[in-house]
């Protein structure tokens, strides 16, 4: 009777157990799976360096517009970014004024003003954040259906060669389980950066905020200011 054992050790030695062997001699569907998990984090890499950039300039924004505000500076000088806009609603609301209106009303107009345009720019810069919660949370799971898949061809292999040995089985499963570590890899910094980068622009925003309180209060009641303003531009 011939030894299944030189046979088995030769399937072993003919599978390249490294990555990029795992890769290309795995299942079409497993291989699919791969693909989309790489594509994946590809993206969501990109979403994190953009709004790592992107951070870093809203964050000096928000530095320069508190410092600003803080010292009651003129708002002649050019803001740029997302103070800007706030600054620029600010004024819009500013020049709008109805001499019947209180300095309560008038401030609540201005600051209301300046929120919705604070708002608009949040919702540009939290762009692609969505991309990094939905990989960090199916990316496991798409994993792991390469895994499964993987592992049923396995099995199927096993009854087909009658061999249940582990070199046998070994590389099928390698190749399945690979699928659920790329899975992995792409998930855990999604979602790590995900909750990063939402606490920073959580942040952000609620320094942005203080600040419109302060530059709202400061406008609503230097209207003499708003009127010599407007008539110099």
């Amino acid at each position: 009777m011939e030894n299944p054992a030189p046979a088995a050790e030769a399937v072993a030695a003919a599978h390249d157990m490294s990555f990029v062997g795992l890769f290309l001699q795995a299942d079409p569907i497993v291989k699919g799976v791969m693909i989309l998990l790489v594509v994946a984090s590809i993206a969501c890499w990109t979403v994190v360096f953009e709004k790592i950039v992107r951070l870093a300039a809203a964050k000096r924004q928000a530095k320069a517009f508190e410092a600003l505000v803080r010292s009651g500076g003129s708002l002649d000088g050019e803001q740029r970014g997302i103070s800007g806009h706030i600054v620029k609603a600010a004024i819009d609301a500013w020049r709008d004024q109805d001499p019947s209106e209180t300095r309560a009303e008038r401030r609540e107009r201005i600051e209301r003003a300046m929120r919705a345009a604070l708002g608009l720019e949040m919702k540009r810069l939290q762009n692609g954040l969505a991309l990094l919660a939905t990989s960090g949370s199916t990316a496991p799971f798409i994993g792991l259906f390469g895994t499964v898949w993987g592992i049923m061809n396995s099995f199927s292999s096993i009854a087909k060669s009658q061999d249940t040995s582990l070199a046998v089985v070994a590389p099928g499963i390698a190749e399945a389980l690979f699928a659920t570590a790329i899975g992995l890899v792409v998930a855990i910094p999604a979602v790590m950066a995900y909750n990063k980068l939402s606490g920073d622009m959580a942040r952000l925003q609620s320094g942005f905020v203080s600040c419109i309180g302060v530059l709202g209060n400061r406008l609503a009641r230097d209207r003499g200011t708003v009127k010599h303003r407007a008539a110099a531009e």
